[in-house]
């Protein structure tokens, strides 16, 4: 079997291997590393497909590995940043620290914040929206209900706002326990809701065709210049607005 029938998979493995260790990172707090590399299995993911489409291999197993990779990447990993930003807004957070395996409180003994977990509703959300992806015939062209790596960028973009541009009104907005909740369950709802969404995948290089995609990159280039971490969640709301008030243009 010639090899290059791998290099899509193997492509897709390295985001499944970015987004382990993002698990692992945002597991012990480290969100800017979690995000970093929920950045770089985002990038692989781009790149599979198309190493697919340009080395003609692509096929149902490579469908089925990239939605497995992207359940970790896009879906396990920013559920676990939200429970982080909900431990962190939530009035008597855990606050517990990593004290190793020597330490065994009991296996009936809760030593998190419960109430955090509702931020786990992303994964569940994410894994739900991929498994109908895999199904659904009507998201060749298009997308139905908001991409999951577009939504993990989302609420990767937190942490690294609280980090790098701290606001007072920013940061008490992303911190407040009620905000990350109601975001957490429009989310969800975006994840799988029945709204046609442009895809940026280019048929051809031609403007008539790719008017919107090529306003879209424009404007998401102009925010990013602007405001630079604070652009991602305009750029994901552009997104949807832009899909919603042309849905006729990306109809080809």
């Amino acid at each position: 079997m010639s090899i290059k029938r791998h290099i899509p998979n193997i492509i897709t493995l390295l985001n499944l291997l970015c987004g382990t260790i993002a698990v692992i990172f945002a597991v012990q707090g480290s969100l800017i590393m979690a995000a970093i590399f929920v950045a770089g299995g985002i990038f692989f993911d781009f790149f599979d497909g198309l190493a697919a489409r340009s080395l003609n291999v692509a096929g149902e197993l490579g469908l089925q590995l990239d939605s497995l990779a992207d359940v970790v990447t896009s879906g396990v990993v920013p559920g676990i940043v939200m429970y982080q930003l909900l431990d962190n807004a939530l009035p008597g957070n855990s606050g517990v620290e990593n004290t190793g395996w020597e330490v065994d409180p009991g296996w009936w003994d809760w030593n998190f914040n419960t109430l955090a977990l509702i931020g786990l509703l992303i994964s569940l959300a994410s894994a739900y929206r991929l498994a109908k992806f895999n199904v659904d015939d009507r998201q060749t062209d298009s997308f139905i209900g908001v991409p999951t790596p577009a939504n993990a960028l989302l609420i990767l973009s937190f942490p690294l706002i609280l980090t790098y541009q701290p606001d007072s009104f920013i940061t008490g907005l992303i911190l407040n326990e009620w905000f990350l909740i109601g975001l957490t369950f429009l989310s969800c709802y975006l994840l799988n809701a029945e709204i046609k969404l442009f895809a940026l995948k280019f048929k051809n290089w031609g403007f008539p065709d790719n008017k919107l995609r090529y306003f879209f990159l424009l404007l998401c280039l102009a925010l990013i210049l602007v405001f630079q971490f604070v652009a991602v969640p305009l750029i994901i709301l552009s997104y949807v607005l832009l899909s919603v008030v042309f849905p006729k243009k990306e109809q080809v």
